[in-house]
């Protein structure tokens, strides 16, 4: 009875995240297919993400040059300037910024010391190291993602309390979202 239970276990350790991944990716595939099936009335499936990527590019394209540079920033000037939108645009591009734009900010792992004793420690990430706007100048922010989850918090640590760690910024975010069972290599 033993053995079976132990075959489970290791075959849902294997199962859920690929089930998972899978899922994940064939329900953002037929949502994205699913609308310009729909709407647009093209008859293939997987039209729909096929065109999406290329309206990526093309916006990408658009955007590197003089004038898509302009349309974009007047169209980014109408959604800052709605107040609800902006809300939402402003967290969503901030954050994808954060990952994959010019300005990474999770780019500088560290380890910190929480606490009296600095017996605690938690990984994260320097995502402002001046925060002389806050009247805080000896302060930095950390962002502590969550595990198992895509949320985290801010954290506002003395400098002191703050240390670099000689590690990529993908191994720390693997291991603070694995739970710190990933080692994080690369």
């Amino acid at each position: 009875m033993k053995k079976l239970v132990r075959y489970f276990i290791k075959g849902l350790v294997i199962f859920v995240p690929m089930a998972l991944t899978v899922f994940i990716f064939v329900w953002a595939f037929t949502s994205f297919d699913s609308v310009f099936r729909d709407r647009l009335k093209f008859p293939y499936p997987g039209m729909g993400i096929l065109l999406t990527v290329v309206l990526i590019f093309l916006i990408g394209f658009l955007a590197s040059n003089f004038l898509g540079k302009r349309l974009f920033a007047l169209v980014e000037r109408v959604f800052t300037g709605l107040p609800l939108v902006k809300l939402l645009y402003s967290a969503v591009k901030d954050m994808i910024e954060a990952f994959a734009g010019d300005k990474k900010s999770f780019d500088k792992p560290v380890i910190a010391t929480i606490g009296p004793g600095g017996s605690v420690k938690i990984v994260g990430f320097v995502t402002r190291e001046s925060l002389e706007n806050l009247g805080l100048e000896d302060h930095v922010a950390v962002y502590m993602p969550q595990s198992y989850n895509f949320a985290g918090n801010v954290l506002v640590l003395p400098k002191e309390a703050v240390k670099p760690l000689d590690i990529e910024s993908s191994q720390a975010m693997a291991f603070v979202v694995s739970g710190g069972v990933s080692c994080g290599s690369a």
